[in-house]
């Protein structure tokens, strides 16, 4: 896989750790209020609609969706900004996080620190996000699937492009076409493991293990700050590299 789908891939098993740690349930509790600004409706509202179906699929309660809906209808949800920080990491690799914050100045101040002291540095607005195109971004697993008939139907559901490994594939499409694509997909009895939005790198930076080891360092802390809805990268970590380090974080 190249280095984009190595990171989504690791983000989508970090999640499972952050689930243990209590940390995934409050960040997703946030994007369905985030997306709620949107309007109260799924039907509507595709963004809440997709923070929705994320919220399932990694087991937050039913109840506490529907109490957080309930509260988006009332008008009653919390107020967060939504601001997007970019910099570089280690060895240059380029680095975007989104964020929700009740206090600007507090998650500036710490995002910043947090790439000082680990050999990254906080730049201005626009310095890496023209390295990165916002995609939709579906995860499929299954073995059982057959490559080309999958990538077929993608393709003709309007997908952009797919990227297979084993029974995993990673299709992307552009943010307008998620939901067709999703749909065109369940339609043909294949169900998605994640469906999302994703900032997909146009180009990658090559990491030895060294790099690597420090790169993900400041993802993966970057990834645990409270405020921290997302962190994009455009490292290229190899398989063997990669397999070490998560063992590593495992």
């Amino acid at each position: 896989m190249s280095g984009h789908s190595k990171w989504a891939n690791i983000r989508i098993r970090k999640g499972k750790q952050d689930a243990k740690r209590g940390k995934l349930f409050t960040k997703l509790s946030k994007e369905i209020l985030i997306a709620g600004k949107g309007g109260p409706d799924p039907e509507s509202n595709f963004r809440l609609k997709v923070a929705i179906q994320k919220a399932k699929e990694n087991n937050v309660p039913s109840t506490n969706i529907e109490r957080l809906l309930d509260k988006i209808r009332g008008g009653g949800q919390e107020s967060y900004d939504e601001i997007t920080y970019e910099g570089y990491g280690p060895h240059g690799v380029a680095v975007l996080v989104e964020a929700a914050t009740d206090n600007r100045n507090r998650t500036a101040a710490q995002i910043r620190t947090i790439f000082s002291r680990h050999g990254g540095n906080l730049g201005e607005g626009g310095c890496v996000a023209w390295l990165f195109d916002k995609r939709g971004f579906i995860l499929v697993e299954d073995e059982s699937l057959d490559e080309e008939a999958l990538l077929m139907a993608a393709m003709e559901a309007g997908a952009l492009d797919m990227e297979a490994d084993g029974g995993t594939f990673s299709i992307y499409t552009e943010p307008t076409e998620l939901h067709q694509v999703k749909d065109a997909l369940e339609s043909a009895g294949i169900q998605p493991r994640e469906v999302q939005f994703t900032m997909l790198p146009k180009n990658t930076v090559a990491c030895d293990r060294e790099a690597a080891s420090s790169v993900m360092q400041l993802l993966e802390i970057l990834e645990e700050h409270d405020d921290v809805q997302n962190v994009y990268a455009n490292a290229d970590i190899p398989d063997e590299v990669l397999e070490e380090l998560e063992a590593g974080v495992a």
